[in-house]
C-alpha cells in the first residue's frame, strides 16, 4: 500500500513537471514570435522611412560614368562583361564596375532638404563630382555631387531640384585609378625545387639549361632565384598592339623568348617569358605567355634569368 501511495506521488510530480515544462515552452515559443514580429516591422519602418537618392538594381545598368578627381572614366557592360569604353582591351578586373554599379543604382540620402537654397548656394550648378549611369531601358540617371557639409555631400539628381545629403563613404567605390583597376596576370610560383628546364632564345640562337644535368647546378640555381623573384606589379602597356612592339624591344626580331618547363602539383607545366628592351631606369620590358600586358621587371633580376 506504501509503495503504491508513493508510486501515484511520483506520477503526480511528473505530470506537474511535465505540466510546467509545456507552459514555459508556450511561453518561451510566444517570445520567439513576438520578438521576430517585433524585428520585421522594425525593418519594415526602417525601410519605409529611407530616402532614396537612386533605385535602380546593379543588373539593370548597362553604363557608368563620372569625375571623381581621377579624371572622366566610362565603362560599359556587354553580354554581362564590363569594359573599359576608351580600351575595351584593357584587362578589367569586373569586381570594380560591379561594386559601381551597386553603389550607384542604391544610394541613400542621409536627409532631403525642404524649402533650401537655390543649387549654386550647395554647390551644384558647378559640381565637385558627377556621376551618370544608364540601365537596360535606355533611361540615363546624372547625379550632381555639390559642397560638403560636414562629412556628407550636398547632391541632387537630373533636374528635378531636389537637395539631398549623402555619406562622403559613397565616392569610395568610384576613387580608383585605371590602373587600380587592372586585372594582371598570375605568375606562378617558381624556385629550384620545381624548376626542370630552361630554354634562352636570342638572336636565333637556344641555350638549354637542365637541372638534371649535374655540371649545371650552380646556373639552374642563378635563374631559379631570378624566376622566383619576379613579381608582375607594375606596368608600362596594359594592352600593346603589334605595332608598338618594337617599341619596347618585344617584338620577335628582337626579343629573348625565356622558356620555362616547372611543375606544380606534381604535373609539368610551361610558362614563356618574353624580355625586351631597357627603359632607362634599370628595368626592362617583359611579357607572360600570349598577355597584351608590358610589364617592367629589375634589369638584376632579368641578368639572374638570362644567367648572365
Amino acid at each position: 500500500m506504501v509503495q503504491e501511495e508513493k508510486g501515484m506521488r511520483n506520477k503526480k510530480g511528473i505530470l506537474a513537471l511535465a505540466a510546467v515544462l509545456i507552459v514555459l515552452l508556450a511561453v518561451y515559443l510566444g517570445l520567439r514570435t513576438w520578438n521576430r514580429e517585433r524585428e520585421e516591422k522594425a525593418e519594415e519602418k526602417e525601410a519605409a522611412s529611407e530616402i532614396c537618392v537612386t533605385d535602380t538594381d546593379a543588373s539593370d545598368i548597362v553604363s557608368i560614368r563620372f569625375d571623381v578627381g581621377n579624371g572622366e572614366m566610362e565603362f560599359e557592360k556587354e553580354d554581362g562583361e564590363w569594359y573599359y569604353t576608351r580600351d575595351t582591351d584593357f584587362p578589367l578586373q569586373q569586381s570594380y564596375p560591379e561594386g559601381m554599379a551597386e553603389t550607384a543604382g542604391s544610394i541613400r540620402a542621409v536627409r532631403q532638404l525642404e524649402d533650401g537654397d537655390s543649387m549654386a548656394d550647395y554647390g551644384l550648378e558647378e559640381p565637385t563630382y558627377t556621376l551618370e549611369y544608364t540601365d537596360t531601358e535606355g533611361a540615363v540617371t546624372q547625379i550632381r555631387f555639390g559642397d560638403t557639409t560636414g562629412e556628407d555631400y550636398y547632391v541632387t539628381v537630373g533636374d528635378t531640384g531636389i537637395v539631398y545629403t549623402v555619406a562622403g563613404t559613397v565616392m569610395n567605390s568610384f576613387n580608383y585609378t585605371l590602373e587600380d583597376m587592372a586585372q594582371l596576370d598570375n605568375y606562378p610560383s617558381i624556385g629550384s625545387g620545381n624548376l626542370l628546364k630552361v630554354e634562352i632564345t636570342e638572336d636565333n640562337e637556344t641555350t638549354t639549361y637542365d637541372s638534371s644535368g649535374e655540371d649545371q647546378t650552380e646556373d639552374i640555381a642563378a635563374i631559379a632565384g631570378g624566376l622566383g623573384a619576379v613579381t608582375l606589379s607594375e606596368a608600362a602597356d596594359y594592352s600593346v598592339e603589334d605595332k608598338d612592339l618594337a617599341g619596347y624591344g618585344l617584338d620577335e626580331k628582337s626579343r629573348v623568348t625565356v622558356e620555362v618547363t616547372y611543375t606544380k602539383d606534381e604535373e609539368e607545366q610551361v610558362m614563356t617569358l618574353y624580355i625586351g628592351g631597357e627603359d632607362g631606369d634599370g628595368n626592362r620590358y617583359v611579357m607572360l605567355n600570349d598577355s597584351r600586358i608590358v610589364y617592367l621587371i629589375s634589369e638584376e633580376i632579368c641578368d639572374n634569368i638570362l644567367n648572365i
